[in-house]
């Protein structure tokens, strides 16, 4: 018989959503994951079965705050999509579900690569 869950998904996720936010996919590794939610390793996996599928449920999760919703958005387009069928569906649907239109993810773009000093016609201001 399996052992119960010791950890609240959700907060697990939230806290996987504040690493990946911050540091990116590829630049996250488990060992962040495990210091910054508190679960250990094997319960990650258990519970998510990678850090992907952890990714994967931290974009489908979402987050209340619009610009870190945006920020993972990103992270997914950015790193995952080009070689992901199913993240880059995923990724469709929440930019449908947050009506994103492409100028506002390439402002949040800038904005996350702090050069928010480029106006519309890439002239610095």
């Amino acid at each position: 018989m399996a052992r119960p869950r010791q950890f609240d998904e959700t907060t697990a996720i939230e806290a996987a959503a504040a690493v990946f936010r911050q540091r990116g996919y590829n630049a996250t590794s488990v060992d962040h994951l495990v210091e910054a939610t508190g679960v250990h390793r094997g319960s990650l996996y258990g519970a998510f079965g990678s850090k992907h599928g952890l990714f994967a449920r931290v974009l489908e999760h979402g987050t209340a705050d619009r610009d870190e919703q945006l920020d993972l958005l990103l992270v997914a387009l950015l790193e995952l999509a080009p070689t992901d069928e199913r993240l880059r569906a995923r990724a469709r649907a929440v930019i449908q579900d947050l009506g994103t239109a492409p100028d506002e993810l390439g402002r949040r773009l800038l904005a996350r690569a702090r050069v928010q000093d480029i106006d519309d016609e890439g002239e610095k201001t």
